[in-house]
């Protein structure tokens, strides 16, 4: 996960239960959903974005781009509400890359609000939230985190209830 990117993080406190999240995430029978909220956002209500990423390093530092020379990316999205200048994003990432999410959402025209490095700051900070993960065991473990703060007055404009 992103260091900006609030919410639900998986820690295990034993090698055991590292090893079988590592292979839950390695095999992608580990289920994130994540919550964005972008500049914009898409004319259909539900899609996916297939677009190789690639690492490029400058002197300034580093981002990820699209590129065919890139490892496979995919992500399917759905819109859970709107308003006149934004749209809330359910993300679902298949691949799990760097970034992901974020080079995905801008580079479809629809960057996420606050992110610095593939948008524009903002002032509540990046709105990118992994909203929950199930943990294929026995019995499943999920966790479901809330948005922070910052996020809430966004979502409410796009039609989210926090009650």
């Amino acid at each position: 996960m992103d260091t900006e990117t609030s919410g639900c993080l998986a820690i295990a406190l034993r090698k055991q239960p590292l090893l079988a999240m590592q292979q839950a995430f390695a095999s992608r029978t580990a289920q994130k959903t994540y919550w964005a909220v972008v500049q914009g956002g898409p004319k259909n209500d539900t899609g996916e974005i297939d677009l190789p990423l690639l690492k490029q390093t400058d002197r300034s530092g580093w981002r990820m781009i699209t590129s065919e020379k890139g490892t496979p990316a995919r992500t399917s999205w759905r819109v859970l509400g709107r308003s006149d200048s934004l749209c809330w994003l359910e993300l679902h990432l298949h691949t799990g890359r760097t970034h992901q999410a974020r080079v995905h959402c801008a580079a479809m025209g629809w960057p996420i609000v606050g992110d610095t490095l593939y948008g524009a700051p903002h002032p509540e900070g990046l709105h990118l939230l992994a909203r929950s993960l199930t943990l294929p065991f026995t019995p499943p473990v999920k966790a479901v985190a809330p948005p922070r703060k910052g996020m809430q007055a966004a979502l409410q404009a796009c039609g989210w209830n926090c009650g």
